[in-house]
């Protein structure tokens, strides 16, 4: 079974959640984890999941224009001009119907309203996806990070059981 595991990051943070995400999903599925900027949009032949994740900004996902404030807050020149997933969904063809799920990092306190994964797992299902479970938001401190403790273990074990929910499997214990 293949997985595509597709993400933007800012700072570093949602690409570490990515990274334990893959991992999380490496004793059940093959995994592609990709960029949005680089990941593929014709999803209809060689999935069997799709995980979608990336940071919130202005409680959504990202535009070009969240994009550059975070640039002129330290994050790399030149991701304004790069697709993010709301660009990547919007470009996704067809009715795909593949089990799904989405994922975000978000500040931590004060406690903001809003969802990058909330938004994202709407686009999945208008394009026919099937959401295995509910989006999921991992914690930072602030805008550029870091990661709250645990956050990259709890994206593991996150992942883990989104295998099992996608396979019938029965999830891995609690460490």
């Amino acid at each position: 079974m293949r997985a595509l595991v597709v993400h933007e990051s800012m700072f570093g943070n949602t690409e570490k959640i990515a990274l334990a995400i893959a991992d999380g999903l490496l004793d059940t599925f093959e995994v592609r984890l990709v960029v949005a900027h680089e990941a593929p949009t014709d999803l209809a032949v060689g999935w069997d999941l799709v995980v979608v994740g990336g940071p919130t900004h202005a409680f959504g996902m990202s535009r070009a224009s969240t994009r550059k404030s975070a640039e002129e807050q330290g994050a790399p020149a030149g991701m304004q001009h790069r697709r993010g997933i709301r660009e990547w969904l919007a470009a996704v063809s067809g009715d795909v119907q593949l089990p799904a799920a989405a994922f975000d990092t978000k500040v931590a306190k004060p406690h903001l309203p809003g969802s990058a994964a909330s938004k994202a797992s709407r686009r999945l299902r208008n394009l026919g996806l099937r959401l295995q479970v509910p989006p999921e938001s991992f914690l930072v401190e602030g805008m550029s990070g870091p990661l709250l403790p645990g956050e990259v273990e709890r994206a593991r074990k996150w992942a883990q059981d989104l295998a099992a929910e996608v396979t019938g499997r029965q999830p891995t214990p609690a460490a």
